[in-house]
């Protein structure tokens, strides 16, 4: 069953194509990564699947529901976090999730026990009468997720939640949202750090100029856009390396670093050679490299 199902969605400001046509469905169960620079509209397709802003035209569904025709059911199944704190800071940690419990229509034993439940694996609860205010912000983020999740939520949207945050708080949030995400919870999450989508998610869909310019698994989209294999190797003895299925691109003694559009064939010619393999390895392109290929109109 598809968690989200999203067909030709548009959001335009006057002139501004925020969103330009969109579409793309997330697997229940899936981490789903929106990868792009800042503008590219990301945070837009986010906000209208949590009903924040109305869309131009098009069609979203989540959870099931009409973003637009069923807002109220939409928000009851699912959680947002961004890098926009939603904290009250004259009130502690505790004191701010019970009062977001109490919106979300909670019983008050339920919202204590699932209080604690998140304070504690996200190492907060020996500060749950800390007033926010005194939090660092890598702690109010943590709260803001506990937040979010208060209500068990089915979806779970993070638009670039670890924006400003010091790398060890960083590392701890990316975890624990990875953990979220294989202990079933879908998960959707904007971000412009290549690496981030690289390590955490399923599928990315890279957008650029309001438009989705692909979608697809990382390692999927880093074949798919690979022309040239770079292939490092080393021989039992050097050689002269004369095949046409590639280009040396360095020769230093028995090592070898050699270019080659056909990896399969390079490999079957380099087991015909006089002399034994000692090592061979592919180098494959970084996400970065297909970003700013895909991007840059390349």
């Amino acid at each position: 069953m598809k968690a989200i199902e999203v067909r030709d969605l548009k959001k335009y400001y006057r002139e501004v194509k925020a969103v330009d046509g969109v579409t793309f469905d997330v697997e229940e169960g899936e981490f789903f990564g929106f990868l792009g620079p800042n503008g590219a509209g990301k945070s837009t397709t986010i906000r209208i699947l949590t009903t924040l802003t109305r869309p131009t035209s098009g069609k979203a569904v989540v959870a099931g529901y009409d973003v637009v025709k069923d807002g109220k059911q939409v928000r009851s199944k699912i959680g947002l976090v961004s890098d926009k704190l939603i904290l009250y800071d004259r009130l502690t940690v505790l004191e701010n999730l019970l009062f977001f419990g109490r919106l979300y229509n909670m019983e008050k034993k339920t919202m204590m026990e699932r209080a604690e439940e998140l304070l504690t694996m996200l190492d907060l609860w020996e500060r749950r009468n800390t007033q926010a205010s005194k939090l660092s912000t890598g702690m109010k983020q943590k709260v803001n997720i506990a937040r979010a999740l208060l209500p068990r939520p089915e979806i779970l949207f993070l638009d670039e939640p670890t924006i400003g945050l010091d790398p060890i708080t960083t590392r701890k949030i990316r975890d624990f949202v990875k953990r979220l995400n294989e202990e079933g919870m879908t998960i959707v999450y904007t971000t412009h750090l290549l690496h981030e989508a690289e390590t955490l998610c399923d599928r990315v869909a890279i957008i650029n100029k309001g438009k989705i310019v692909a979608l697809d698994t990382p390692r999927n989209l880093k074949r798919l856009f690979t022309e040239r294999e770079v292939v490092e190797f080393e021989l039992e003895r050097p050689v002269e390396i004369n095949l046409d299925c590639c280009r040396v691109l360095e020769n230093v003694g028995n090592y070898y670093k050699v270019e080659t559009t056909d990896l399969s064939r390079f490999v079957e010619e380099l087991g015909k050679l006089p002399v034994k393999v000692r090592y061979i390895k592919s180098e494959e392109p970084s996400l970065e490299d297909i970003f700013v290929k895909i991007a840059g109109g390349e």
